[in-house]
């Protein structure tokens, strides 16, 4: 059982180094190409801070564990508002831009509710899988679509090219570091769970999902506290997309997966209150202050208890 413990830590801690990897590559890419902060957070940090989830998940539906699998999906989307936007606000005030408002926010709820309705059969198959990820491509279009800053610089010179290879590179290990880590992280959750009498669903939303949201919590914190709210902000949003559209649209395309019943009755419709709680919350104060921080943290302590005992 310790060997167990030890390799599933070791395998999160590479799933946060090979994130910070692949986010340092990939965003410093982006600012190069003279993409704007908030579409970086919202689209290439993003999808970097979700690779752990989309690994995790996808390894886990493979070996048959589709509690974990989805369990890591609902607990990583609720820890990212609740725990990780909710510590980022108490360290520094987030504010919330009104593109956000306008139209990421209320598409995250829009998807949050889709993925419960799709979920009512117990089950996200092929059909579903190609839904999510069609209007995934809708909202990176969109996005692009007002991705460039004709303030930033291009790439032109020797020394850029050459940062250029070292973030290929910091990319390229990013991912690696993200495969190995995501296998070491599901063997071992699964063994521990059986050997202790946990639930692979308590799992995949507590120890997994916590394990591969270190990369948003790591990002968005010291966003916050460098007072790069768009990154912080985007981070969280364009991560929850991510979540749902791109790991659960693989999932389901690739290998069709049971949702557990209680996660249909409980924890989707609290990830779903939940973003419309952020929603609500950015719509009238334009800011996430420390007090509503303390208070998504409180949501998320509450979430765990209820999801332990139920």
């Amino acid at each position: 059982m310790t060997l167990h413990i030890i390799i599933l830590f070791s395998g999160l801690i590479l799933l946060y180094l090979g994130s910070e990897s692949l986010v340092n590559g990939s965003s410093s890419t982006a600012l190069m190409f003279s993409v704007k902060p908030v579409i970086i957070g919202l689209t290439i940090v993003s999808f970097a801070t979700s690779a752990p989830e989309l690994l995790v998940s996808f390894v886990a539906s493979i070996k048959g564990s589709g509690d974990i699998s989805v369990g890591n999906i609902l607990g990583s989307n609720v820890i990212n508002i609740a725990l990780v936007l909710g510590i980022s606000a108490i360290i520094r005030k987030v504010d919330i831009k009104q593109q956000i408002i306008k139209f990421e926010l209320p598409f995250m709820i829009f998807i949050s509710i889709l993925f419960w309705i799709l979920s009512l059969d117990y089950v996200i198959g092929f059909i579903d899988g190609v839904i999510l990820l069609l209007f995934l491509s809708g909202f990176l279009f969109i996005s692009i679509k007002n991705a460039k800053d004709k303030e930033t610089a291009d790439i032109s010179s020797d020394k850029s090219k050459k940062k250029l290879f070292i973030n290929i590179f910091l990319v390229t290990a990013g991912l690696l570091a993200l495969a190995a880590g995501a296998d070491m992280v599901v063997k071992n959750a699964i063994y521990i769970a059986k050997s202790i009498g946990l639930s692979e669903v308590f799992i995949g939303i507590s120890i997994v999902a916590l394990g591969t949201s270190l990369p948003e919590l790591a990002t968005s914190a010291v966003a916050a506290a460098k007072g790069q709210s768009d990154i912080s902000v985007g981070n969280v949003v364009g991560s929850n997309i991510f979540n749902i559209c791109l790991v659960m649209g693989v999932v389901g395309i690739c290998n069709p997966t049971r949702v557990n019943a209680g996660l249909v009755k409980f924890e989707i419709p609290f990830m779903v209150l939940l973003t419309i709680v952020f929603y609500l919350i950015s719509l009238k104060f334009k800011k996430i202050n420390a007090l509503s921080g303390a208070a998504f943290i409180i949501f998320f302590i509450i979430y765990n208890i209820i999801s332990y005992t139920k």
